[in-house]
């Protein structure tokens, strides 16, 4: 079974770029857009080593250039059990990738006049127009307690990270006291991350956060959080229908993006990969349940199981590399793709500058960040990590291990996909380095 199965995908792979899979972007050959195909080469040996390691399972991964695709590529196995190799239409948990398509519905509805950035969000959310802020004994060694936010979160502050909601699951991974008593808070309260199955909605989120405290000052600190699950209540307020709906029929459908869901549907369920853990001796085990520890709750099957109301706008998305290439590439193009605009350049042009200054982000982000605007990190100049890339660049990743960046300068995109928590690995920043040293022509 072993043989066969290693069989299927060495036939398969070299073939999946190039024939019946054409979806996405139009696909062309590397050359054509000033790639070498020896150098993606590279590339390919690189993250197929991640698979023989034992690092991960599988992945796909993408590298599209001047608005047409020049790799795809899938390696390993989508599910070790029943022997599936990773194929270039595997869906995946794009978990915290969900956040830039949350943005962009939310401005697409800032374009039509509904709301100005700096509005206060409890003028349209009044769950959340007036806030604590959870505040440490002058000691430091006694409870904590809650005082008035001096300010009001904004709805640019939701989009830039900087509100004061945090994340529960962020209580197990070492932050400070403060997140570690506010994940007590949420813990306690019910909310709920987006990464596991939950009966809730993002209304019900928005009221129970409502009745808890910030981290910090609304805009004094960068916090991951859960700002971009309220963004999706807002666009439920501003639009009159569920932030699904708004997304399947004001951006999903009009891109062409038919494999992206909150929850699949049955038939397309056996295309979404297993997801694995390292199993403390150098190999991996399938998740096949819920994971869950003091504050940090995840599945396998939050985007398949029966629980399907709570539309995470932080996480809660299952995508492909072709369908999420073409959201890219309208950001890209300045907000159009194919015939449909999306959004004003201008307005893309706002989302992909740095709205935070000099707050500093932390190890949430890859190294040599230039900042964080409406959804997106920036990278700064590529003297600040020392590694390939351009200073402008803005990307994301996701909880499971997929990631990707968008880069004016070269007019390149990159995706890659993976499905393991925690990933132990620097499978991303290596991928990224592979995809720009593939770049031998320059107009």
């Amino acid at each position: 079974m072993r043989i066969r199965t290693l069989i299927a995908v060495l036939l398969v792979g070299p073939i999946l770029a190039t024939t019946g899979w054409a979806q996405g972007l139009p696909t062309v050959a590397p050359s054509d857009v000033g790639l070498s195909e020896a150098r993606l080469a590279r590339l390919e040996e690189v993250v197929q080593s991640y698979v023989d390691d034992d690092a991960i399972a599988g992945a796909v991964t993408l590298v599209a250039r001047k608005g047409r695709q020049a790799h795809v590529r899938g390696y390993g196995m989508a599910d070790r059990a029943s022997g599936t190799p990773m194929q270039p239409d595997t869906i995946f948990r794009i978990a915290s990738m969900t956040k830039p398509v949350t943005s962009v519905a939310v401005m697409m509805l800032y374009e039509e006049g509904r709301f100005k950035l700096n509005d206060p969000v409890g003028q349209y959310l009044p769950a959340l127009a007036s806030l604590d802020v959870l505040t440490p004994s002058d000691d430091g060694d006694g409870p904590f307690s809650r005082v008035p936010a001096r300010r009001p979160v904004t709805i640019r502050q939701l989009l830039t990270h900087t509100s004061g909601i945090g994340y529960r699951f962020l209580g197990d991974l070492g932050p400070s006291a403060t997140q570690r008593a506010l994940s007590d808070l949420y813990r306690d309260a019910g909310v709920a991350d987006g990464l596991a199955e939950h009966d809730g909605t993002i209304e019900g989120l928005v009221t129970a956060l409502g009745q808890l405290p910030l981290l910090h000052e609304p805009g004094a600190a960068f916090s991951y959080g859960l700002s971009n699950d309220v963004l999706g209540r807002l666009v439920e307020v501003l639009s009159g229908t569920t932030f699904d709906e708004f997304l399947r029929t004001r951006l999903l459908e009009p891109l062409g993006m038919h494999d992206t869901y909150f929850y699949l549907p049955a038939a397309k369920a056996d295309r979404l990969a297993s997801l694995y853990a390292p199993d403390g001796a150098g190999g991996l085990d399938e998740v096949e349940g819920t994971v869950e520890g003091q504050h940090l709750i995840y599945s396998a099957t939050y985007s398949t199981g029966e629980h399907r109301t709570n539309f995470s706008g932080g996480a809660g998305l299952s995508s492909t590399v072709y369908d999420y290439a073409r959201f890219l590439q309208m950001l890209l193009n300045g907000g159009a793709l194919d015939g449909v605009r999306i959004l004003s350049p201008v307005t893309v042009d706002l989302m992909t500058t740095d709205h935070i200054g000099d707050i500093p982000i932390g190890s949430v982000v890859q190294p040599g960040s230039g900042g964080f605007g409406l959804g997106f990190a920036i990278r700064g100049r590529p003297g600040a990590d020392g590694e390939l890339g351009s200073e402008g660049a803005y990307y994301w990743s996701g909880f499971f291990n997929t990631t990707f960046w968008v880069d004016p300068t070269e007019e390149l995109i990159g995706i890659l996909m993976t499905q393991i928590f925690p990933s132990g690995s620097d499978i991303q920043e290596r991928f990224r380095i592979m995809a720009y040293q593939a770049i031998v022509e320059r107009e």
